[in-house]
C-alpha cells in the first residue's frame, strides 16, 4: 500500500486548502483513514479520521468546525478540506491508513500502519 499526499502550500490566515491522499491497492475501502500533523521536535497530532464507509468522522476540538474529512472509495482517495486556517495550523500533514475500519481507535496514530510522505501547509498571519 502506498499513500501519496498532495495539496499543501502557502495560504494566508483565514484562507482554505484542500489536501488529497491517493492510495494504491484494492483494500482502501475496508479501512479507516486519518490525517495527522507534526512539526519538527513535536509529537504527531491527530487532525481527522473517517471510517471505511465515510459514515463516521472524528475531529479534535482544535479543528472541529473548520476541517472536513471525506473519502471517495471509487477513487481510492481521502480528502481534508481546511477552512479558516490559522497560523497554528502550520505543519507537515500526513495521511495514513488505520488497521481498523471505524470507531474511536481511529484517533490513535500508533494503530495506523501505512503513512504517506507528508505535505507542508504554511499559514501566514
Amino acid at each position: 500500500v502506498q499513500l501519496q499526499a498532495s495539496g499543501g502550500g502557502l495560504v494566508e490566515a483565514g484562507g482554505s486548502l484542500r489536501l488529497s491522499c491517493a492510495a494504491s491497492g484494492r483494500t482502501f475501502s475496508s479501512y479507516g483513514m486519518g490525517w495527522f500533523r507534526q512539526a519538527p521536535g513535536k509529537e504527531r497530532e491527530f487532525v481527522a479520521a473517517i471510517s471505511w464507509s465515510g459514515g463516521s468522522t472524528y475531529y479534535p476540538d482544535s479543528v472541529k468546525g473548520r476541517f472536513t474529512i471525506s473519502r471517495d472509495n471509487a477513487k481510492n482517495t481521502v480528502y481534508l478540506q481546511m477552512n479558516d486556517l490559522k497560523s497554528e495550523d502550520t505543519d507537515v500533514y500526513y495521511c495514513a491508513r488505520s488497521t481498523y475500519s471505524s470507531g474511536s481507535l481511529l484517533l490513535t496514530a500508533q494503530l495506523y500502519n501505512y503513512w504517506g510522505q507528508g505535505t507542508l501547509v504554511t499559514v501566514s498571519s
